[in-house]
Parts: structure tokens; C-alpha cells; sequence
């Protein structure tokens, strides 16, 4: 063996890298801001030499000048942000749930840190978007990224032209698809609220003397984190199964 790397070994390796460490900016739990540079750089190497000797026959060849070896690390960069951007999107479902459960049980205005999306958001969100990151490492759906990274090199191998629009469609669809889901989430607390608002306008109306608002304020608030404490393992059993389905379209083309 050579005791060092040839030319061709290195521009594999830093192809491989280009996208493996543009994936890991943005998908949930490892691209997070408050995850170490030093780790997530140190993971996208170790990931990078791993998927080498899997990966390495689908690679272009080293350019012969400096510009061509600068537009295939920048293709392979865009690539891995698609890639990461578009399983990021998909967690905004559970940002989503979890604002309009707030809405609906008036606490919309506890605000608080959300490590997730680097800004304030409501308590529910934050819970949320916390619960949906520790399900998809305690389902080892996190081994499902390292395979949809090899998938990524035959679903957009290196060879072929950059798919844009496609990504555009599947990125506008996945983020409808995603607010329609957080939706659905949210069902069974919207469902109460209608349910409870249409009540308290009746009692509002048959007694007008009645401080309605001082008694459906706390029941409203009792009552809705009950509900939503209720279907809180579907929340999670539901989100988990989509974002599965998600993330197999890219595991798909290790396979086929």
C-alpha cells in the first residue's frame, strides 16, 4: 500500500465530502446550532470515508483545471443542501401542530426558545419539534440518512444533469405536504375547540349576566392540553411513519 493518497483518491474523497457535509448542515438533530462544528465536521469525514469504497465508482474523474474542479465541489454542495433542506422542511409539520394547538388553547403567548429554529416560538412548537427530533433517533430513522446518502448518488448521480425543477416541484409539494400534516395533527384540539367555542357562545347567549370568558378561559386551557396529551403517541406514531416514508424516497435508490 502507498503510504499516502493519490490525486484521484483526494478529489474523490472531497466530492464525497462536498455533499456528505452539506446533508449534515441542515438535517435534524446533527445540523442543529447548538451541535458542535467540530462534531459535525468530524461525522461528515468519518461518513465521507465510510461511503468511499461504495460511492467512489459513480464519481467523475479530476478535472484538468482549477474552474472544473470548483463547479463539481459547488454541484455536489447544492446537492446536499436539497437533500438536507428538503428533510428539514418536512419537520416543520410538528412547528405547525404545535402552533395551532397553542392557538386553540389560548397559550399562543408563552413564547420560548426554540433550539430548533434558532428563534422564539410557543411552548407546544418547541415540545414538539423536540419530540420529533428524539423519535427519529430512538427509531433509528437517523439510519435511514446514512442510506439515503448512498441512494442520493444514483437518484442524482454526479454524471447527470442537476434535476432543479424537480427538486423545486418535490420541495414545494413536500412543504404543502407537511402543513397539511401538522394539520392533521392538530385535528383532535381544533375539533374541541370548535366544539367548546360553539358551547361557551350558547351559554354566552342564553345568559348574558354569565362571565363566560373567566370560566372557559381555564377550562379551555384544562381541557385542550388534556385532549392534546391524549393523542400525543399518535402525534408521534403518525409523524414518524410520513417521515420515514420521506426519507425512504431517497433510500430507494440505493435498492432499485
Amino acid at each position: 500500500m502507498d503510504p499516502y493518497a493519490t490525486a484521484d483518491q483526494v478529489w474523490a474523497g472531497a466530492l464525497i465530502f462536498a455533499r456528505i457535509g452539506a446533508v449534515l448542515m441542515l438535517i435534524p438533530g446533527i445540523g442543529e446550532s447548538y451541535v458542535s462544528p467540530r462534531i459535525r465536521l468530524s461525522l461528515a469525514l468519518v461518513i465521507s470515508l465510510a461511503l468511499w469504497p461504495v460511492v467512489a465508482g459513480a464519481l467523475p474523474a479530476l478535472p484538468a483545471t482549477i474552474g472544473g474542479m470548483v463547479g463539481w465541489i459547488i454541484r455536489e454542495v447544492i446537492v446536499g443542501l436539497m437533500i438536507g433542506a428538503l428533510l428539514r422542511m418536512f419537520m416543520a409539520a410538528l412547528a405547525t401542530a404545535g402552533e395551532i394547538v397553542s392557538l386553540q388553547t389560548t397559550l399562543g403567548f408563552a413564547q420560548t426558545a426554540n433550539p430548533l429554529q434558532a428563534q422564539p416560538s410557543t411552548t407546544l412548537g418547541a415540545f414538539l419539534t423536540l419530540l420529533g427530533v428524539t423519535l427519529v433517533f430512538a427509531t433509528d430513522t437517523h439510519h435511514l440518512f446514512i442510506a439515503g446518502l448512498v441512494g442520493s448518488y444514483e437518484l442524482v448521480a454526479p454524471a447527470r444533469p442537476l434535476m432543479m425543477p424537480d427538486f423545486a416541484t418535490m420541495a414545494v409539494r413536500t412543504m404543502g405536504d407537511s402543513f397539511a400534516l401538522g394539520v392533521q395533527l392538530a385535528a383532535p384540539v381544533l375539533v374541541f375547540a370548535l366544539i367548546f367555542n360553539l358551547a361557551s357562545g350558547l351559554v354566552a347567549r342564553v345568559m348574558p349576566q354569565f362571565q363566560v370568558f373567566f370560566a372557559a378561559a381555564p377550562l379551555s386551557i384544562l381541557l385542550g392540553l388534556s385532549i392534546f396529551a391524549l393523542s400525543l403517541g399518535v402525534v408521534g406514531t403518525v409523524f414518524i411513519d410520513r417521515y420515514r416514508a420521506l426519507a425512504r424516497v431517497f433510500v430507494g435508490g440505493a435498492g432499485g
